[in-house]
């Protein structure tokens, strides 16, 4: 028993490596691939941030109904038509018009309560005057009553004077008295009844202005020069307001000017700055290509799903009309800028080979191993800094072109489709070294001209030779 296991380990093992022997084998044997490759040359590198806005009109009109009624017609606009979208508009110009009916019936209610206040005030004047004359009759009375009373109280109930009579004197001289302040408290009513009349009169008069108001509410008209860029109610649409007033029009001052809203990630916010110089597109202007420049970048950030953006305001000459409100644009901010430099293809610098395709002696740089020495050098910051202005090209090889060696170079701006790139050496020459970009790798001719039903099942080959 243990004879035949013995030997079928043993067995096992020499297949084994005769199995690791021939992936060997067959591995160096492959073919290495073609190499393609591209030239340093020079060129201009422009830095952007992209990002996406929105076409908004730089000063923008909400032209509201603050009365309660139904749109009976339309104005008219410069060319003498309906107002409509895109209609030009003259400032007091009429836009719409409201039936007015109901507030002519509140200034005429308002009108009659005028006069009913302004009648009660004439007959609180009138009152006045009356109720005076009584407290000036009523004092001369007194003044009498008061001279017979201090005669009657000098002499005494005598034989000259019966007590009758004393008492006489006495009791008219106190009615007199009495009489006196109920005609000082009848003016003063009087005095009081033309303060509330006039006030009525006042709230009259403010009634009316009220209506005059309403009334002038009812035509609606344009208080500015623009171009109506949206119509929101049509004739026989019934307007409510309420707290905020309906809208009607929203009016565009002037199209020639228009301001591209962005909305720009945090993380790129830092890179934007007053005046700077913006490229946007449109799709429905493709090949063409819009200038402008950052006029403001607003501080109430925005959060959705967790990310925190800002909206950044650019201004842009419309003075050709070609651009529309509201269009979507896709904005590049200009970071940086270099002509003449030294320039590959981002994808020479993205490429990693093969550990068969490095020449002989070669390392590379981006194994652990080869990585370790650079690391030891410096930690911290600096070696971050290092690390990500660094980068590392492949060139073939003089003896062997399908093998390749590093080329460690300083990298600077990118444009995304080409990157600037420095020797590490101030004394070396880049410019003309043809570096590697990618690999050709052709197909066979059966697997060119193969077809093959993919219903179809399928079995295992014999394999290719």
């Amino acid at each position: 028993m243990k004879r035949p296991l013995r030997s079928l380990i043993i067995l096992l093992g020499i297949a084994a490596i005769a199995l690791g022997a021939w992936r060997i084998f067959y591995k160096k044997a492959a073919p290495l691939p073609e190499l393609r490759t591209e030239v340093v040359k020079r060129g201009d590198v422009l830095a952007t941030i992209s990002a996406t806005g929105t076409l908004e009109p730089e000063e923008v009109v909400d032209i509201g109904a603050q009365v309660t009624g139904q749109i009976l017609t339309f104005g008219k606009d410069i060319a003498g038509k309906t107002v409509d979208y895109g209609s030009e508009i003259e400032q007091g110009a009429l836009l719409a018009k409201i039936d007015n009916s109901l507030y002519a019936i509140n200034k005429k209610q308002a009108e009659a309560q005028l006069q009913q206040a302004q009648s009660a005030v004439l007959s609180a004047d009138a009152g006045l005057v009356q109720n005076r004359a009584r407290l000036e009759q009523a004092r001369a009375q007194f003044n009498q009553a008061k001279k017979d009373w201090d005669r009657a109280e000098k002499l005494g109930p005598t034989d000259s004077l019966s007590r009758s009579a004393y008492d006489t004197y006495q009791s008219t001289y106190e009615a007199a008295k009495a009489n006196v302040s109920a005609a000082e408290a009848a003016c003063e009513v009087s005095t009081a009844q033309i303060a509330t009349s006039k006030a009525t009169v006042m709230q009259a008069q403010a009634a009316i202005q009220l209506a005059d108001r309403n009334l002038d509410y009812c035509t609606i008209t344009s208080p500015v020069k623009g171009i109506v860029i949206d119509r929101r109610v049509d004739v026989g649409q019934t307007v409510v307001s309420n707290m905020s007033a309906s809208s009607l029009f929203l009016l565009a001052k002037d199209l020639k000017k228009m301001e591209v809203w962005v909305a720009v990630n945090e993380a790129d916010i830092g890179s934007i700055h007053t005046g700077q110089a913006i490229s946007f597109t449109v799709d429905t202007f493709p090949g063409m290509t819009f200038q402008g420049t950052v006029n403001k970048i607003r501080l109430n950030a925005t959060m959705s799903q967790n990310v925190v953006t800002y909206t950044v305001e650019i201004n842009t000459d419309n003075a050709d009309g070609t651009l529309l409100p509201y269009l979507t644009a896709s904005v590049k901010f200009e970071i940086d800028h270099k002509q003449d430099v030294l320039t590959v293809p981002n994808a020479a610098l993205r490429w990693r080979p093969e550990d068969n395709q490095l020449a002989a002696g070669a390392e590379n740089p981006f194994t652990a191993k080869a990585a370790k020495p650079d690391s030891a050098k410096g930690g911290g910051k600096s070696s971050a800094k290092k690390k990500s202005s660094s980068g590392v090209l492949w060139v073939r090889d003089a003896k062997q072109p399908k093998t390749v060696t590093p080329l460690k170079v300083r990298t600077g701006i990118s444009d995304g489709v080409v990157t600037e790139v420095m020797p590490l050496d101030g004394n070396a020459t880049l410019e003309g070294v043809e570096v590697i970009i990618a690999e050709l790798r052709e197909s066979s001719a059966a697997d060119s001209t193969e077809t093959t039903n993919p219903f179809a099942p399928k079995f295992p080959g014999r394999g290719r030779k």
